[in-house]
């Protein structure tokens, strides 16, 4: 496995992590609680340091496994981000957009609160990073979520401060770098092969504050894996029946065609390791964090780390 350092002053992680949404057993079809156990047991042993999760992923379900897992490994060395500001304790179905009932929250109050929850669930004294999650850009205009991470990190409840900017914003959003890049130690971002806005604005700024990238949504809710095809079609527990829906399906094969010459270039790899290797080649991203239900897709994932970035020449534009 290969290494990068999170942001100036944060840890040393894999270029590879793990994504812990899928395994919360929310938005994602079923999952089993053993199987999601045995794919972060897998990340573990393969080398893989960094696991990205959220209160909000399961309902606090996800953070469960993964402080159970972490607990009977007796592991110290994996380092957790975990995100807040998506309050489901005091959601009703009037909020439920498709993921479940739950609203944003960005009062200082609530984030303290929400930390404090996240704390004992990950069964820790202090978070190694504590995320924003994908707020609106008016929340973020507020003084509170970002009065809640100084504070946060002034009362060593959280080690490293970040902010999951909302996909499709990544340009607007960038400004708020400009003015708290000295309290914000890494960011998330949406970005991959076939969405790469990212690259436009925010990720030039994040390379001049010395700010770590986390890359989501590498492989695409799973169709840069290559399984999906125009007929593909999801339950109603699964959040890609619109964030994949058919009109947005086509939209990404079409895409995906003028992509086949990457692909081709490298015959002995899959079509996700390919696609994780993009990821992790550009110079502004530290890590990227596919998400994994089995040990399987852990271990195709956790290759692209060892085979490590691809020659820029070599990546086709976007049509």
């Amino acid at each position: 496995m290969q290494y990068a350092t999170l942001g100036t002053n944060g840890p040393k992680v894999t270029t590879i992590g793990f994504g812990a949404w899928a395994i919360g057993g929310r938005d994602w079809g079923e999952t089993d609680d053993q199987v999601s156990k045995n794919a972060l047991n897998s990340a573990l042993d393969r080398g893989i340091n960094f696991i990205d999760t959220a209160d909000v992923y399961g309902f606090g379900h996800s953070e469960d496994l993964i402080a159970e897992v972490l607990s009977a490994r007796k592991s110290g060395n994996v380092v957790i981000a975990t995100k807040a500001g998506n309050d489901f304790y005091h959601g009703s179905d009037q909020d439920d957009v498709g993921y479940g009932p739950y609203r944003q929250n960005y009062d200082k109050d609530y984030l303290v609160s929400a930390t404090e929850k996240s704390l004992q669930r990950l069964k820790v004294e202090s978070l190694d990073v504590l995320q924003l999650h994908s707020p609106d850009t008016d929340k973020l205009e507020r003084d509170d979520p970002w009065e809640a991470l100084a504070y946060l990190k002034e009362q060593k409840m959280i080690k490293s401060a970040g902010w999951s900017v909302q996909s499709f914003k990544e340009t607007e959003q960038a400004k708020f770098l400009d003015k708290y890049h000295e309290l914000i130690d890494c960011i998330q971002v949406r970005y991959n092969l076939l969405e790469r806005d990212a690259e436009e604005v925010l990720f030039p700024k994040a390379q001049e504050y010395g700010i770590g990238v986390i890359v989501r949504i590498p492989l695409l809710f799973g169709l840069l894996t290559g399984k999906f095809d125009r007929n593909t079609t999801f339950g109603e527990d699964d959040h890609r029946r619109f964030n994949l829906a058919p009109e947005k399906l086509k939209k990404y094969l079409d895409q995906l065609e003028q992509m086949q010459p990457l692909f081709d270039a490298y015959p002995d790899q899959t079509m996700a390791q390919v696609s994780l290797r993009f990821c992790i080649s550009h110079p502004a991203c530290t890590v990227a964090i596919p998400g994994a239900k089995n040990p399987q897709q852990v271990e195709d994932n956790a290759k692209a780390s060892e085979l490590g970035p691809i020659p820029a020449e070599k990546i086709p534009a976007l049509g």
